[in-house]
């Protein structure tokens, strides 16, 4: 088969590699239709991956059609038209089971596309182990698009807001304008924001965060014009989604006494200096995470099928799988627009 190869920093080719088998009779094989380049996949792309491994296929949110299961799937069959969230569990334990799968008891957890030990799903198929609980039937009213943006951006998102603390009439910041960072707008006036700060240095992005019903703020700009609106009060709570010491350190400084941080901006820093005396004395909520993508789900469908969340929106490329290296460049570079990049096999 076909697939999106890591070589190195900058370096991913679009090449053959041996078709996906199972390793196991629980595992299903799903022949991939559409897949998606998260923000997350730049950490790789950039050279700081989660792994030595190279020549692994890349990727993590994938939609497609079962072609083949082992004799221990009982939940799927041939033909079933699935979404592959981003994460994977043992399939067998009481968090898996409940869709908590970043919880899993037998240290299973893993997510597709960052070594060699499960490859991406950038391909045009992919194994995936457990597939009962792995693999989600895509319900009726929920498009193929929609449920790819659903196997990681939307549910990261709303999972982001969701440890925010926000509630009927709250104040929010988020920081960072991805995919995700305007999902995250949308998913916290879907909570019931009253007001939302969308923070980015890129108008075009800032712009399309207007259009959700935000106040957008350069990143220069937003500590002073905070302050100002809220008199000095400053914001009930804050999502970052960029993964960056000074973005956090702003999300820290923009939100009030026993206000709430929620981070999904994936972290790779190893030296960030958590300022601890300020947090103490503002009795601030911290919390940072991966999102569960099953675990949000059952709250989301009905969501996206009432149509009020609609991710498929932030789509702004729609390119071949054999575009991949050139789609990682411009996602990479955020020219012409780029925000989500979907790619479907040749």
């Amino acid at each position: 088969m076909k697939a999106l190869r890591y070589y190195g920093a900058h370096d991913i080719r679009y090449e053959s590699m041996d078709d996906p088998v199972p390793q196991s009779e629980r595992d299903a094989i799903v022949k991939v239709s559409a897949c998606a380049i998260c923000g997350s996949d730049l950490h790789i792309y950039h050279g700081h991956g989660f792994s030595e491994d190279i020549g692994f296929c890349v990727g993590h949110e994938a939609v497609g059609e079962v072609v083949e299961t082992g004799r221990g799937v009982s939940r799927l069959k041939v033909g079933d038209k699935v979404m592959i969230p981003a994460a994977v569990g043992c399939g067998s334990c009481r968090h898996c089971l409940a869709g908590v799968v970043n919880l899993c008891e037998y240290g299973m957890g893993s997510c597709y596309g960052l070594s060699a030990k499960l490859q991406g799903s950038q391909a045009e198929a992919v194994r995936v182990p457990a597939a009962d609980v792995n693999a989600v039937l895509i319900p009726e009213g929920v498009s193929e698009e929609q449920a790819l943006l659903m196997t990681d951006a939307l549910a990261t998102a709303w999972f982001g807001a969701r440890n925010a603390d926000i509630v009927p009439g709250s104040s929010v910041a988020v920081i960072g304008l991805g995919p995700i960072g305007l999902m995250a707008v949308e998913s916290a006036f879907v909570m019931g924001a009253h007001v939302v700060y969308a923070i980015d240095p890129i108008a075009e992005r800032r712009a399309l965060a207007e259009a959700a019903g935000a106040i957008a703020l350069s990143p220069d700009m937003a500590i002073d014009t905070i302050r100002e609106a809220t008199k000095g009060r400053k914001l009930d709570c804050a999502i970052e989604v960029v993964g960056r010491d000074e973005t956090v350190d702003l999300a820290l400084r923009l939100v009030r006494a026993r206000g709430t941080v929620s981070v999904i901006g994936v972290q790779q820093s190893r030296r960030y200096a958590f300022p601890l005396e300020r947090f103490f004395a503002a009795g601030l909520t911290f919390r940072a995470g991966t999102c569960s993508v099953p675990e949000e789900l059952p709250t989301l469908f009905p969501l996206v099928q009432s149509g009020r969340l609609r991710p498929e929106k932030y789509i702004s490329h729609r390119l071949p799988l054999s575009a991949g290296s050139e789609a990682y460049a411009l996602f990479d570079a955020r020219d012409a627009g780029a925000l989500k990049m979907v790619l479907t096999p040749d």
